[in-house]
């Protein structure tokens, strides 16, 4: 299965050398739950997007310092293709900003949010368990570092993942059990090393350091990064035998 990775965003270019780009963290990821997983990026924020969206088997949308209301090039023709996928009926998977935007182009709302900054390790509770998050426990734990957040459900969004601070903070599309998306706020795709660098790196820049010194204490704490990308293995291949048998 080939799933091809739309960056929205980019990793810092001062922290490249130490954590890779984005493309190299879900691939590094997502292979610890399928080793057969092939990928391919395209840079949307630059203009790239597939001619088709059915030249993968399932699109990843990745994060991204912009946010959807942002008056860029880009934005508009990403939810034309987000809407396209979902018509074409291949899978697709969204992690913060590309939850948010998600939502955006299928009737639903994000902005910025009135809670603020959401950074450090987050707790969230299982809302909803469909047969491809079988198993594990109710509550889970992943990095956060947003401020814009989903405010508004789209028509047939179901909440799988909710907190306090992000009560939309996962999201199936169409029906749980055989989704046409599945889309998440934080990021399961982070490394402690690469989430405390960024934190640092835009500590008293974007994030002011009485909401980041907190945050810092979190870090080290385990996070779900492999139940997260179990649940994509799972989604994807569920996705991939229903198709077979049609």
């Amino acid at each position: 299965m080939r799933i091809g990775i739309l960056e929205a965003g980019k990793v810092d270019e001062t922290l490249v050398a130490r954590h890779g780009d984005y493309p190299t963290m879900f691939a590094d990821l997502l292979r610890r739950a399928d080793p057969t997983l092939a990928f391919g990026a395209f840079d949307v924020q630059a203009g790239v997007l597939p001619e088709d969206p059915r030249a993968c088997d399932a699109w990843l949308i990745t994060g991204s310092k912009h946010g959807v209301y942002d008056d860029l090039p880009w934005i508009a023709p990403l939810m034309d293709f987000i809407r396209a996928v979902r018509a074409a009926g291949v899978p697709i998977v969204g992690i913060c900003f590309g939850h948010q935007i998600v939502a955006q182009a299928l009737g639903g709302h994000a902005e910025k949010s009135e809670r603020g900054w959401g950074v450090g390790v987050h707790r969230y509770r299982v809302a909803a368990r469909p047969g491809w998050m079988a198993g594990g426990p109710d509550e889970a734990t992943w990095h956060a570092h947003h401020q814009d957040q989903v405010t508004a459900l789209p028509p047939d969004a179901t909440v799988l993942a909710e907190s306090g601070f992000c009560p939309y903070a996962a999201l199936a599309y169409g029906d749980p059990e055989h989704p046409d998306a599945f889309t998440i706020q934080p990021h399961p795709e982070f490394a402690t090393a690469y989430a405390r660098d960024l934190l640092d790196k835009r500590t008293n820049v974007s994030v002011p350091e009485a909401i980041a010194a907190p945050a810092r204490e979190t870090y080290g704490q385990a996070v779900d990064a492999e139940r997260y990308a179990a649940w994509v293995a799972a989604y994807l291949r569920a996705t991939a035998a229903r198709s077979a048998a049609a």
